[in-house]
């Protein structure tokens, strides 16, 4: 199967090389060049435009930041046009529910077959080959992509046959995300004002109430910030904000994640857009915490 792969972040170019490594033919393309480098010697052709890239494609995966990432590809620079007909995209990216719902609209008027396939887990997970996919699209589509994305997943749910499905599961898992930040980091300023050690505070709380190693992972990274964030704050303000719009269009209140937009903001206010979303959340509740203390 030829494939075309759009997109060379952390996350796809840790899935890209898991595709490679299976033996799958890949052509890659990135907005920097140079992110197709490690790829290309590891046998991967490298596209000089996205077009290039799809042109003989029968599978492009896309992999991108946000919306404006993947609207710039596929329109403006000519990749939805070149696919050709009975070809498959699969988009991995966390994009609005609207855009999913137009890319389905505009594959089918093409003859091209379209499948949202958001990905829970950060890049080590993605380099693990262990993500989580929320799928959706028709069944005839996905059913024969299966062992693909097998290669780079250790399950995946079948959400339905719309898209946008796919993407309404997962900015509702990345809402539960941010939830169990917000609460971490209140709990962790709490414990550690009343002179608990904070990494036991983690454990205890963990195996008497949890169990759940998201727990114990993101509560490692908030006391131990990675030097490279598998996730920035600025990546939280964009999901959370997808959430709330895909909410609004249904005629729902979300009241908590309004408020962590709000916490989100102040935040990247403080200068910590780039800084891990869970470490980076915590350290402004901190703030916080400081400045009522110092009033």
């Amino acid at each position: 199967m030829r494939i075309a792969f759009l997109g060379l972040g952390q996350m796809g170019s840790a899935i890209a090389k898991l595709l490679i490594e299976r033996g799958y033919s890949v052509t890659v393309w990135n907005r920097t060049a140079s992110a197709a480098d490690s790829l290309e010697k590891a046998g991967a052709a490298v596209a000089a435009t996205p077009a290039l890239a799809v042109q003989d494609a029968e599978l492009v995966f896309t992999m991108v930041h946000d919306d404006p990432a993947l609207e710039s590809i596929l329109f403006e620079q000519g990749a939805l046009a070149a696919i050709p007909s009975g070809a498959a995209h699969v988009s991995l990216s966390t994009i609005s529910v609207a855009l999913a719902d137009r890319l389905d609209r505009e594959h089918a008027r093409l003859e091209q077959r379209f499948i949202a396939s958001p990905v829970f887990g950060r890049p080590n997970v993605a380099a693990e080959g262990k993500l989580w996919l929320a799928i959706a699209g028709k069944d005839e589509v996905v059913t024969p992509l299966l062992p693909v994305l097998d290669t780079f997943s250790r399950g995946y749910t079948l959400v339905g046959e719309t898209p946008s499905a796919a993407l309404a599961v997962k900015l509702g898992g990345n809402f539960l995300i941010t939830a169990m930040i917000a609460s971490l980091s209140e709990g962790l300023v709490f414990a550690g004002a009343h002179g608990v050690a904070l990494e036991l505070y983690l454990e205890t709380i963990n195996s008497a109430l949890f169990q759940s190693p998201f727990y114990a992972n993101y509560g490692k990274v908030m006391l131990h910030p990675p030097a490279q964030p598998g996730a920035t704050v600025s990546l939280g303000i964009k999901d959370t904000r997808l959430f709330r719009e895909a909410a609004k269009q249904t005629g729902i209140r979300t009241p908590l994640a309004d408020l962590f937009q709000q916490e989100l903001h102040a935040a990247r206010e403080a200068g910590l857009g780039e800084s891990d979303w869970a470490a980076g959340y915590y350290q402004q509740v901190q703030n916080e915490a400081r400045g009522v203390e110092a009033k």
